[in-house]
C-alpha cells in the first residue's frame, strides 16, 4: 500500500514560480545596475586621472633648473603620483622660457628679472637671490647715490645679472661711459677687490648659499668687510616689481666676527616654478601638495630649492599664483560634496541611463508577464456550464468551492502581482453570473427533488444461483 503525497494545485505552483522568478530578476537587475554604474564611474575616474605628463622646459642640462626637474621627476615617481615629468633641455634658460611662452611646455623655472611669459602662473618659490653691497671694514655706504660716484665692482655670472645690478643702481651700461664700474666673474675674492681700491662690491648671491659659504667668515678674519643696507629698498621694489624686500639677519654671513652685526635690509629676486595658466586646478593643486610635502627630496646639494616657499597668492603679486596652487596654499579644502560634485552628477546620469536600460529589458524581454484576470473568466464559465448538469447538492457544493478558490487566487494574485487587473470587470461579471447560476440550480433541486438522478442499486448477491433455480423451475 503506497501513500502519495498531495500535489499542490498547478495554478498555485505557477504563481509561486512567477513570483520567485520575477523577484529574482528584479534583484539581479538592481545588482547589475549598481555594478555597472560603479564600474563605469570608476573606469571614467581612472581614465580621467590616468598618468598625466608635464613637459618641463629647462636650460643648461647641468644647471640647477635641470637638476631640480630631475629631482621633481624622481619624487613624483617615488610617491606613485599620476603626474609624470618630461624634461626638455635647451641651450639656456632664456630659450627654455621661450619654449614655455610658445605653450610647448607646462613647467619652467624663472628668476623674476627674466622676461616673464604672459601665461605664467606661480606654483612655488624655489629660492631667493639677494643683492649684497660690501664695502671695506668700517666704511659704510650711506646711500646708493654715494655708490655711483665711486669705483664699483659687480660680481655677476652672466650679462643679465650685471645688467640687473646696473638697472637698480641706475648705472650706465658699459665701461666706456663709466670706467669706474667693472664686472668681474664669480669666485673673485671680495677682500682682494676691496683691497685694490674698489669702494663697493655689489653681488647677487642665492640665499641658500650664504649660510653654507665659509669664505665670508675668512674674509672677515683676514681684514674685515662691511655689509651695507640698501636704504631705498622699499622704493626700489615699487619701481621694479620683479624685486622683493629681503632681510639679512645678524651673523648670517659670519658668526665670528658677526657679519652683519644687525639686520640689513636689501632687495632680491625670486626663483619661481611656473606653469601655464590653462593647466587644470586639480593637476597643479596635486603638484603643489607634493612639492610642499616632499621638500627634502627636492633640495639640491648646492642649496637650491632647499627652502621651498608658497607662491604669493595676492592679486597684486608680480606673478600671481595658479588657482590650483592657491587653493592648496590658502588651505581652501573643499567639502566632500564640492570635491566630488562633478563625479556625483556623472554617477547619477550613468545610474539613470543604465537603470532605464535594465528596466526596459525586464519589462519588455525577461519579465514573466502576470496572468490577466479576464483569462480566468473562462474557468468560471466552465463551472457555470457544469452547473447545469448537476443532479445533487454535493456537486453544487464542490463547484461552489472551486468558484471561491478561483476568487481567492485572483485576490492573492492581484496583491502579489502575478495577476494583472486587465479584464477585472469581466472576471467580476463572470463570477457573479456563475455564483447566481449555482444558487439558482440549488433552489431548483430543492423544489424538484425528483429531477435528481436515483442512486444506482447494488448488484444482487449470488446471481449465478438465482439463474440455476429459475432454470430448475422451468424444467
Amino acid at each position: 500500500m503506497s501513500v502519495e503525497a498531495p500535489i499542490p494545485p498547478a495554478g498555485k505552483r505557477k504563481r509561486t514560480r512567477i513570483i520567485k522568478s520575477n523577484r529574482v530578476q528584479i534583484l539581479l537587475f538592481v545588482l547589475l545596475t549598481l555594478v555597472l554604474t560603479v564600474a563605469t564611474v570608476w573606469g571614467a575616474r581612472i581614465w580621467l586621472k590616468n598618468s598625466e605628463t608635464l613637459v618641463f622646459a629647462v636650460g643648461d642640462p647641468n644647471g640647477p633648473e635641470a637638476r631640480f626637474a630631475n629631482r621633481l621627476a624622481t619624487m613624483l615617481k617615488n610617491n606613485y603620483s599620476r603626474l609624470r615629468v618630461k624634461i626638455v633641455s635647451n641651450g639656456d634658460n632664456a630659450k627654455a622660457l621661450a619654449q614655455f611662452d610658445r605653450q610647448e611646455a607646462n613647467l619652467a623655472v624663472l628668476r623674476t628679472d627674466a622676461k616673464v611669459p604672459s601665461r605664467a602662473r606661480a606654483v612655488a618659490i624655489l629660492d631667493h637671490d639677494v643683492v649684497l653691497v660690501f664695502s671695506p671694514s668700517g666704511k659704510k655706504i650711506k646711500s646708493l647715490a654715494d655708490v655711483k660716484k665711486k669705483k664699483i665692482a659687480i660680481v655677476a655670472d652672466n650679462d643679465s645679472g650685471a645688467t640687473f645690478i646696473r638697472n637698480i643702481l641706475d648705472l650706465p651700461d658699459g665701461p666706456a661711459t663709466n670706467p669706474l664700474v667693472q664686472v668681474v666673474s664669480p669666485g673673485t675674492p671680495i677682500d682682494k677687490l676691496l683691497a685694490s681700491g674698489v669702494a663697493a662690491v655689489v653681488t647677487i648671491v642665492p640665499a641658500s648659499k650664504i649660510v653654507k659659504d665659509k669664505s665670508y667668515e675668512q674674509y672677515a678674519k683676514r681684514g674685515g668687510l662691511t655689509l651695507n643696507t640698501i636704504e631705498a629698498a622699499k622704493l626700489l621694489t615699487r619701481k621694479y616689481p620683479a624685486l622683493s624686500e629681503e632681510t639679512v639677519e645678524p651673523g648670517t654671513l659670519s658668526s665670528s666676527p658677526a657679519i652683519p652685526e644687525e639686520d640689513v635690509e636689501t632687495v632680491g629676486l625670486k626663483w619661481l616654478l611656473v606653469t601655464q595658466s590653462r593647466m587644470p586646478n586639480t593637476t597643479i593643486g596635486e603638484l603643489a601638495r607634493l612639492l610642499y610635502e616632499n621638500k627634502a627630496e627636492l633640495a639640491l646639494e648646492n642649496g637650491f630649492a632647499s627652502r621651498i616657499e608658497p607662491a604669493a597668492t595676492d592679486k597684486d603679486a608680480f606673478i600671481i599664483a595658479h588657482p590650483g596652487a592657491a587653493e592648496y596654499i590658502n588651505d581652501d579644502i573643499k567639502s566632500f560634496v564640492e570635491r566630488y560634485s562633478d563625479l556625483m552628477y556623472f554617477a547619477a546620469a550613468v545610474l539613470g541611463i543604465i537603470g532605464s536600460i535594465c528596466a526596459t529589458l525586464y519589462t519588455k524581454v525577461t519579465r514573466i508577464a502576470p496572468e490577466k484576470a479576464s483569462e480566468l473568466a473562462t474557468q468560471l464559465l466552465d463551472i457555470g456550464e457544469d452547473c447545469q448538469d448537476a443532479t445533487c447538492t454535493d456537486d453544487l457544493d464542490r463547484m461552489q468551492d472551486e468558484l471561491e478558490k478561483i476568487l481567492r487566487g485572483v485576490v492573492i494574485g492581484l496583491r502579489d502581482g502575478t495577476i494583472s487587473s486587465d479584464g477585472l470587470e469581466t472576471f467580476k461579471l463572470g463570477y457573479q453570473f456563475v455564483r447566481d447560476e449555482i444558487a439558482m440550480r440549488r433552489e431548483a433541486l430543492l423544489r424538484h427533488p425528483q429531477d435528481a438522478a436515483p442512486a444506482p442499486a447494488p448488484a444482487p448477491a449470488h446471481e449465478d444461483n438465482v439463474v440455476v433455480v429459475n432454470t430448475a423451475k422451468s424444467a
